[in-house]
């Protein structure tokens, strides 16, 4: 199974567990060991992963972490494990602490929902105080995932994670300071939008009038700016779906009378084209239906199924998706919309083709 994969299935778990667990120890053992495991160490490997880490460098009362990963018997990367309804934010002083009293680079404060991973970016061997990476184990983006595969046994590099943190630290900066200016904008961003369409003296009432029109035309620009990439993608698709529908359709003489493709198919088809055309040509994607299922393929090959659609004469509605070896796993669907819930799936669906293309 796929890192990815494991981790979304992490969040499952957590999301079923979470209200069933009341103390610490539960937490670490029901949702923060298995974390460890799929980072690929081994947690019965005192060479590997350590339990309470004694961090004495010379300190004269002995600290200990929760965990501590090592290489070469050396900790990369320690763990504070709090019980899961903990506000992490309340024990940031105790992993400082610990941080102090090791040679690691990195620090994980978690409570198996929430996880912070520390560096020392500003000054050596001083964790910073806010974290370069913070997610939700049950809320987890795609983004988050390529960040948290850095820390996979596999492929662990402390100098391609310390410049990776650098990045993710004032990217994160960056976007708390769009946010703040354009929730409740300060008076030098209302400022700089001033000095470039007004001509007058920027008086105080000015900038009263300008900070509301600030606010307002920002929310506004983001507003259209999504809703026409949507509509775009939306007529593209369609367009294209209309101009390639007859020669894409492909109908055995015998069935001919029989098959009818509904407008819902069609809409499926067009989602799963939406979803992929971000990735391919929309024009490698086409359909051909058939009595029991309506199936979408790419370069218009049977023997490249992207998935299927199954609405037609069941109590119960289902998309059909391939892995790498062409077996199709159903997964039961209530609208249309649930589609774009297996975006991932889909676009792993055809980089194998894409795979075999390049091989």
């Amino acid at each position: 199974m796929e890192f990815k994969e494991q981790i979304k299935q992490l969040g499952e778990r957590v999301v079923k567990l979470r209200d069933q667990i009341k103390t610490e120890e539960a937490t670490k053992s029901a949702l923060v060991l298995p974390f460890i495991q799929i980072l690929g160490y081994d947690i019965f490997n005192p060479v590997e992963v350590v339990p309470e880490f004694v961090t004495d460098f010379g300190a004269k009362n002995v600290e200990k972490v929760d965990y501590a990963i090592l290489k070469d018997d050396k900790p990369v990367l320690i763990i504070e494990c709090k019980k899961h309804t903990e506000n992490l934010e309340n024990h940031y002083t105790q992993v400082h602490k610990y941080f102090h009293l090791t040679n690691t680079r990195f620090a994980l404060l978690t409570n198996g929902v929430e996880y912070n991973f520390y560096a020392d970016i500003e000054a050596s061997n001083k964790l910073d105080e806010k974290p370069f990476l913070s997610l939700d184990i049950t809320k987890i983006k795609d983004q988050q995932i390529k960040e948290l595969a850095k820390f996979h046994k596999s492929g662990f590099d402390i100098d391609t994670i310390l410049t990776s943190a650098s990045e993710l630290k004032y990217t994160n900066a960056i976007k708390s300071v769009l946010t703040s200016e354009i929730t409740n904008p300060t008076p030098e961003f209302v400022n700089f939008f001033v000095k470039r369409v007004y001509e007058g003296r920027a008086t105080e009432k000015v900038m009263t009038q300008f900070t509301e029109l600030v606010k307002r035309t920002i929310e506004q620009t983001f507003n259209d700016i999504v809703s026409d990439r949507l509509m775009n993608a939306i007529n593209q698709t369609k367009q294209q779906a209309k101009e390639s529908e007859s020669e894409n359709v492909v109908i055995p003489e015998s069935d001919e009378n029989k098959i009818v493709t509904t407008e819902e198919e069609l809409n499926g088809f067009y989602i799963v084209k939406s979803i992929l055309r971000k990735n391919i040509a929309a024009d490698r994607i086409v359909y051909r239906d058939s009595l029991s299922y309506f199936s979408i393929i790419l370069d218009d090959n049977n023997r490249k199924p992207l998935c299927r659609l199954w609405l037609n004469g069941q109590t119960k509605k289902y998309l059909g998706i391939f892995d790498a070896n062409k077996k199709e796993t159903k997964h039961e669907i209530f609208s249309l919309d649930d589609i774009y819930n297996y975006s991932t799936q889909l676009i792993d669906t055809l980089g194998f083709y894409e795979v075999e293309n390049k091989e």
